[in-house]
């Protein structure tokens, strides 16, 4: 597959908070996959269209918050007969935001979230300014194996997902559409970021668990053909 970036990905959405509690299916994980090498006509992503939403809650699914990041570039490749061959995509880090209506407790402001979300307790963005998904597998969606709430999910995506120096391969269902300019590519689900090391005030002692490890990702991709 060509390279389209998404996440946290996911990537990533992210990509990704500090926050969890989730109703979305948890994407499936495992250790990183040989990268899908992408064939036939190579759409290049939309930046300006393309966003990924994350959204995260503290402990008990208490205080959520949500923001958006950009994907820097990426490109997706498109068979013949109209099957995602492969792609990837890099996210721009700083481009990560808070919602400023996410954050509504007294004495609270948004900004302190976003600069701490790029700090080193989370996403270090001044040393890791990219995270980048690569697609490795792209199958059919089948229901009775895995459950989307996404309305009219096409496919199950499977891809390495880099965050800071962790990469690991994520399984998430997906709704693909190809015509003969445009793919668009929609995919809502969950990850565990403590997974890709980032484990601040996770689950786990009691007495340090303030933020969910699950965070929630809303993936709206546009390419546009070469």
């Amino acid at each position: 597959m060509k390279k389209v970036f998404i996440g946290s990905f996911i990537i990533a959405a992210g990509l990704l908070a500090s926050c969890g509690g989730s109703d979305s299916p948890q994407a499936t994980v495992s250790e990183a996959q040989a990268v899908a090498v992408p064939t036939g006509t190579v759409y290049e992503v939309d930046t300006s269209f393309s966003v990924i939403s994350w959204r995260a809650t503290h402990a008990g699914g208490l205080a959520p918050r949500w923001g958006t990041l950009r994907l820097k570039d990426g490109s997706v490749s498109i068979t013949d007969s109209a099957n995602v061959s492969g792609g990837s995509f890099n996210i721009n880090m700083n481009t990560l935001t808070v919602d400023p209506t996410s954050v509504t407790e007294p004495g609270k402001n948004y900004m302190d979230l976003q600069n701490h979300l790029k700090s080193n307790d989370f996403f270090g963005i001044e040393k890791y300014a990219a995270s980048t998904f690569e697609i490795t597998t792209v199958a059919p969606y089948d229901s009775a194996q895995a459950r989307a709430l996404l309305n009219g999910a096409t496919n199950m995506v499977s891809g390495n997902l880099k965050l800071k120096d962790s990469i690991i391969n994520v399984t998430f269902p997906a709704k693909i559409a190809i015509t003969d300019s445009v793919v668009t590519v929609d995919a809502k689900f969950s990850f565990d970021r403590s997974k890709w090391g980032l484990n601040y005030k996770a689950e786990g002692d009691p007495q340090n668990w303030m933020i969910s490890k699950d965070i929630e990702l809303e993936i709206r991709l546009r390419g546009k053909k070469k």
